[in-house]
């Protein structure tokens, strides 16, 4: 009997055993970015701590960061001249609001149509539990693992990793290893695996505008009043040109543009029909000299990300706020530097606001986007076990998103990086009702376990 043929039938035989753990870690409200939180986080840390020493038979510890706690975990079993695997993940999660949106409590896993509904069902519990049900198949099977694994599962994901960024050279030793595998990507297409080797980096901005202490009678005051809304909207309507080119000085200047032979080493496929049609999308943004698939990957982007001002609940409120609020990122091809993003934009929207109005620019930070070898030994592997378990030839992608912290782990580990997943941009990550299936979650589980022997 194969080896998949042998994992399989552990798969099968243990199903509702590895269900009803995963929903037990899906239940955990783990969102990082609020404080209210901070409880569950450790909660959260604390039983994946365990749950990892219980059932894989890899040590594991808390490490205590600036932030939330990092979950590590090793077998190192195969011996020094065995290749070393670090597997990255997060336990943390977006906030589910607004909440009146699920169709289910977002904390309490609901099996709908084939589909498992709860906050972080896919982005990242489902594929780090998968990839960690690898380690365990090995270890109930009695089978040796071929290589020597380590887990580094963070709890700041989506908000920054602050802990584990300010922690990682002091890390470098217990991290070190031969390849980097960040399971927290997508898969080409639904029927298709692909392998990420590579991702957009990020800057995030809050603007603030104030026009007065307080709120004023826009009766009033109207015709007087400079109304911060009014002037916000000037001003971000300045950052874009007519064909979608960013106007902030500087913004290209280290943009690269990809050659046709670097084209060729990736899947450019996006059909745009496809993708107005699947969500319901009409008006496409972005640069209009570049295809969909360019704009997404290897073009740099800002977003407005969320604005508030005045009066927006039932009914009316005549109003000039006394104040307006705008949340701006951008996303970071390779070698954009994050902090002179952060300065020039800074730099733009003082220089193009309105006379008289009090500016305040706060920065989260940022980080720098990473490419790998499209031929390294782990991209070989992992494309490779995911054709075997699916019987699709696998493609090799760009990820438009951000995983913050690869680059710097990257830099500092000196490892070579792929990204693999089998999530789809369907799946509702960071929006109501996320969702991911346990047939995926198979085949994740199968091409972790692959990988490990082909490596």
């Amino acid at each position: 009997m194969s080896s998949q043929n042998v994992l399989q039938t552990w798969f099968s035989q243990n199903f509702k055993i590895v269900q009803d753990d995963y929903f037990h870690f899906l239940r955990f409200k783990s969102i990082s970015t609020d404080a209210a939180f901070k409880k569950e986080m450790q909660s959260c840390a604390l039983w994946l701590k365990d749950y990892i020493a219980q059932k894989t038979g890899m040590k594991s510890e808390l490490i205590e960061t600036k932030g939330a706690p990092l979950v590590y975990a090793e077998n190192l079993t195969a011996g020094s001249n065995a290749p070393t695997l670090l597997i990255y993940g997060h336990y943390d999660v977006q906030p589910a609001d607004p909440i009146d949106l699920w169709e289910n409590d977002p904390f309490e896993p609901t099996l709908r149509n084939g589909n498992i509904y709860a906050r972080g069902a896919a982005d990242n519990k489902g594929q780090i539990f998968y990839s960690l049900m690898a380690i365990r198949s090995f270890h109930e099977l009695g089978i040796k693992l071929p290589v020597n694994v380590k887990f580094c599962i963070e709890g700041e994901e989506e908000s920054g990793s602050h802990g584990l960024s300010l922690s990682l050279p002091d890390l470098k030793e217990k991290l070190k290893g031969d390849a980097l595998l960040v399971v927290d990507f997508d898969g080409f297409d639904k029927e298709t695996p692909g392998i990420s080797l590579g991702a957009r980096g990020i800057v995030a901005l809050e603007l603030t505008l104030t026009g007065s202490p307080t709120d004023l009678h826009s009766g009033v005051h109207g015709g007087m009043a400079y109304n911060p809304n009014r002037a916000m909207v000037q001003l971000l309507s300045k950052l874009w040109d007519d064909k979608g080119r960013i106007q902030v000085k500087g913004f290209y200047d280290d943009v690269v543009v990809m050659n046709e032979e670097e084209r060729g080493q990736f899947s450019f496929a996006f059909d745009e029909k496809s993708y107005s049609k699947t969500f319901d999308i009409d008006a496409i943004g972005g640069e209009n000299d570049f295809s969909l698939a360019e704009k997404n990957t290897v073009r740099p982007t800002l977003e407005i990300n969320g604005l508030s001002g005045g009066y927006a609940g039932m009914g009316f409120k005549t109003v000039i706020p006394a104040h307006t609020i705008a949340k701006l990122s951008c996303r970071l091809v390779p070698h954009q530097d994050p902090e002179k993003i952060i300065k020039n934009l800074t730099a733009f929207l003082n220089e193009n606001v309105v006379d008289g109005m009090k500016v305040q620019v706060v920065s989260f930070g940022g980080e720098k986007a990473f490419r790998s070898s499209t031929s390294s030994k782990l991209a070989t592997a992992v494309a490779k076990a995911a054709t075997e378990v699916t019987g699709k030839n696998c493609k090799k992608m760009l990820c438009g998103g951000s995983i913050p912290i690869i680059s710097s782990m990257m830099e500092i580990l000196s490892m070579d990086v792929v990204g693999m997943g089998y999530g789809l941009p369907t799946d509702d990550i960071h929006a109501p009702n996320e969702h991911f299936d346990m047939n995926r979650f198979e085949k994740g589980f199968l091409t972790v376990a692959r990988t490990l022997e082909l490596l």
